[in-house]
């Protein structure tokens, strides 16, 4: 057989080849997908979202993955690391719950943690109304009661005879929403409620900086939020329950 006759031959066999299958697309990530209760509910409906140990359920705002470069554990305690700051949200969504957290802040630090939280390239508090976290005695924010820690940040002040711990110390707090009925809790004492469609409420929104974010308390149902506001603060246990509607 001469050369001219192989090559013709082997481009008769390369062509006759069945054309390779593409290779398939990396399935697309969603920050943000969840489904909801949490797999890692007990008997007993509670979801243990930080344990002391490590975290369940919990992730990077607008994104997949646990943020470590932004926070970390350390001597049982959930803690951010200074500087730019990351939120955390859970993966699934909640509309009627207990959310129980122990929380600690550094002097002078300001911190929340956010309800009804829709994802988006906005921060998180354009959505999330917050359970204000801070040092009233070193922060600017505790000379107003409408943004001392447990106040319904910039909206509703707690009561003026809450007991808040020694800055360094833990608190232990309690939000409780059902019905669009929340409750702010602070050391086993109630210190605010308000209803998500009071008429009162919401003409507060309108007068603050919230009105121009037509997001902010737009659904009931959403994420929880551990903010990071670049500063030093640190959360004990945190765990959440799914409740049954009242009515």
């Amino acid at each position: 057989m001469t050369a001219l006759a192989i090559v013709v031959s082997w481009l008769l066999v390369v062509g006759c080849q069945p054309a390779a299958a593409p290779s398939p697309a990396p399935a697309a990530v969603t920050p943000g997908a969840s489904a909801s209760p949490l797999a890692s509910a007990g008997a007993d409906g509670w979801i243990d979202l930080f344990d002391g140990g490590a975290t369940h359920g919990l992730r990077a705002y607008g994104g997949g993955e646990f943020p470590s470069d932004h926070w970390q554990i350390v001597d049982g305690t959930l803690r951010t690391i200074p500087g730019l700051g990351v939120d955390l949200v859970t993966d699934a969504a909640f509309e009627d719950f207990e959310l129980e957290f122990s929380w600690a802040v550094s002097p002078g630090v300001n911190s929340g943690a956010m309800i009804g939280v829709q994802e988006s390239d906005a921060p998180s508090w354009t959505s999330g109304p917050e359970y204000q976290l801070l040092d009233d005695a070193g922060h600017p924010d505790g000379e107003d009661p409408r943004t001392s820690a447990a106040a319904l940040y910039a909206l509703v002040p707690a009561a003026p005879d809450k007991r808040l711990a020694a800055v360094g110390d833990m608190n232990r707090s309690r939000i409780v929403a059902r019905d669009g009925h929340v409750e702010h809790w602070l050391d086993d004492e109630l210190v605010l409620d308000y209803d998500w469609d009071d008429p009162a409420l919401r003409e507060a929104i309108g007068a603050s900086k919230f009105a121009s974010w037509p997001a902010f308390m737009a659904s009931r149902s959403g994420r929880i939020a551990l903010q990071h506001h670049g500063e030093d603060v640190w959360f004990g246990s945190v765990r959440i329950r799914e409740l049954p509607p009242a009515s």
